[in-house]
C-alpha cells in the first residue's frame, strides 16, 4: 500500500482483478468475535495531526464488519435468500456485495442464496428488477453484485445482457443530442429527468463489466456528470454552472419552464427550494460530490484534471464523517459509501480539512461507524429519508464503506 505521503497521487486502472477485489479484506476470525460492538474509550484515536494505531483500526474494522455479517445472515436475510424483498432486489443486491467485498465466498450460504434471489429478477428484456419502476437502479446494483461473484464466467450472459438494458436506456442513446443538459444521464427507470446517484450506479455497473473508459455511454454519461458540478468550466455549459462555483456537484439538473427559464420542481412546481442558493445556483453536498468524484474517475479522469481538482477542494473544505455535508442525517449511509468509494478511487489516503487538520479518513469512517452501530450488529438511520431506516439497507451501505478500508501494511 502507498504510504501517505504519496497517496495523494496514486490513481488506478479499475481492471478486472482490481474492480473486483480490490477492496475485499479478509478477516482472521480468531482474532474476532461474532457480536456487536458498542463504541468504547479506547478507540482508535485519529485527532487532529496525531498518528494512528493502525492495528487497533484493522481490529476494530474487522470487528464491527464481522458483526454487520452476523446480522445480515441471521436477522436480515429471508428464507428467500433476499433481503427487505418488499421493495424489490436493489437491498439483496447491496448486501450480496457487500458480503462478497467484506470477504465471504461465492459458495458462503448467504452468499449463494441470495445470488440465487437476485437471478430470480433477471427479466426477459436482460434487466434485473422487480415492478419495472427502478429497473435501472435495480439493474444498475445488481451487475455489480453479479460481477463481484463472476468468478468463474457463470454470469456471464446475464451481464452482457444487463450491460444492454441498461445503455439503451440511458438518455441520450438516438434520442437526444449532446446539447440537451441531460444527454448521457440516467434516472430511477429511464423515463424521468436523469440524476446523479443513478448515473454513477450505471457508470460502476459498466466498468464492473469491464465496459473501456473511452466506451460512448460512458463518456457520454461523464458529460452528464460534468453538467453536475459547481464548476465554471468548458465542460458545464448550463446555467448553474457559475453560480456557485465551488467545485462539489448536486443530484439533478432542474428543468426550466421555456418561457421563464425558472427551475422546475418535481411534479412542475417551480421556484427555489432547500437545495438552491439565493442567487439560483444549486447546492452542493456531500454524498453526490463524491458520487461525483468517483464516477469521473471511473470514467477516465486523472487527478490533474481541472473537475477532479475542484472535486477535491470542495472535499478539503468540507470534510467530515459525522454528517452529509449539505443534507445533514439524511441519506448519511449512503453518504459513508461513496465517501469510502470516491476517496478509495482517488488514491487518497489522508484529506487535509479547511483548518489545515489532517485527517486518515479510513481511521475517522471505521471509528464513526463503530460508534453508530446497534446492538445487535446492524446500523440504521433515524432519519428515514431514502428509507435507511432499514436496518438492511443501512447495513449494507456500512459495510460497503468498510470495504474500502484496508489499513497500512495490509494487502
Amino acid at each position: 500500500m502507498n504510504s501517505a505521503s504519496t497517496a495523494t497521487s496514486s490513481f488506478f486502472f479499475l481492471g478486472r482483478r482490481n474492480f473486483r477485489h480490490h477492496r475485499r479484506f479478509f478477516v482472521t476470525l480468531g482474532l474476532v468475535a461474532l457480536t456487536a460492538v458498542p463504541a468504547s474509550a479506547d478507540s482508535p484515536s485519529n485527532e487532529g495531526n496525531g498518528s494512528v494505531d493502525w492495528p487497533s483500526v484493522s481490529a476494530q474494522r474487522d470487528k464491527i464488519a464481522q458483526a454487520g455479517l452476523k446480522f445480515l445472515k441471521e436477522q436480515g436475510q429471508s428464507d428467500k435468500g433476499s433481503f427487505s424483498d418488499r421493495v424489490g432486489p436493489g437491498i439483496t443486491a447491496l448486501a450480496i456485495t457487500s458480503a462478497l467485498r467484506n470477504g465471504r465466498p461465492v459458495d458462503d450460504p448467504m452468499v449463494a442464496s441470495g445470488l440465487k434471489a437476485l437471478e430470480s429478477f433477471v427479466q426477459k428484456d436482460g434487466g434485473i428488477y422487480g415492478s419495472g419502476r427502478l429497473k435501472n437502479y435495480e439493474t444498475c446494483v445488481a451487475m455489480v453484485c453479479f460481477a463481484q461473484a463472476n468468478t468463474d464466467g457463470r454470469y456471464d450472459q446475464i451481464l452482457q445482457d444487463a450491460k444492454r438494458f441498461v445503455t439503451d436506456l440511458q438518455y441520450g442513446n438516438d434520442r437526444k443530442d449532446s446539447s440537451d443538459p441531460s444527454f448521457g444521464g440516467a434516472s430511477y427507470s429511464g423515463d424521468e429527468r436523469p440524476d446523479l446517484s443513478n448515473t454513477g450506479y450505471l457508470i460502476e455497473a459498466l466498468r464492473s463489466v469491464e465496459m473501456p473508459t473511452g466506451d460512448p455511454s460512458i463518456q457520454a454519461a461523464l458529460k452528464f456528470i460534468s453538467r453536475c458540478q459547481n464548476l465554471d468550466s468548458p465542460h458545464n455549459d448550463t446555467t448553474y454552472a457559475d453560480k456557485v462555483d465551488d467545485g462539489g456537484f448536486y443530484y439533478v439538473i432542474p428543468s426550466t419552464s421555456p418561457e421563464s427559464g425558472t427551475p422546475q420542481r418535481r411534479g412542475g412546481q417551480s421556484g427555489p427550494d432547500e437545495r438552491t442558493t439565493a442567487n439560483g445556483g444549486l447546492r452542493s453536498y456531500g454524498s453526490m460530490t463524491y458520487t461525483g468524484l468517483k464516477s469521473m474517475i471511473y470514467a477516465g479522469l486523472q487527478k490533474e484534471d481541472p473537475r477532479v481538482k475542484a472535486a477535491v477542494r470542495w472535499i478539503e473544505m468540507n470534510y467530515g464523517v459525522d454528517r452529509n455535508p449539505g443534507m445533514g442525517s439524511a441519506g448519511l449511509f449512503y453518504y459513508y459509501h461513496t465517501f469510502a468509494a470516491g476517496l478509495n478511487a482517488a488514491g487518497l489516503q489522508v484529506v487535509t480539512d479547511a483548518d489545515g487538520q489532517t485527517h486518515h479518513w479510513k481511521a475517522d469512517l471505521i471509528a464513526e461507524l463503530a460508534e453508530r452501530q446497534n446492538d445487535d450488529g446492524s446500523w440504521s438511520n433515524e432519519n428515514g429519508q431514502w428509507f435507511e431506516n432499514d436496518k438492511n439497507l443501512a447495513t449494507s451501505f456500512a459495510l460497503m464503506a468498510l470495504s474500502y478500508c484496508d489499513v497500512p501494511g495490509e494487502e
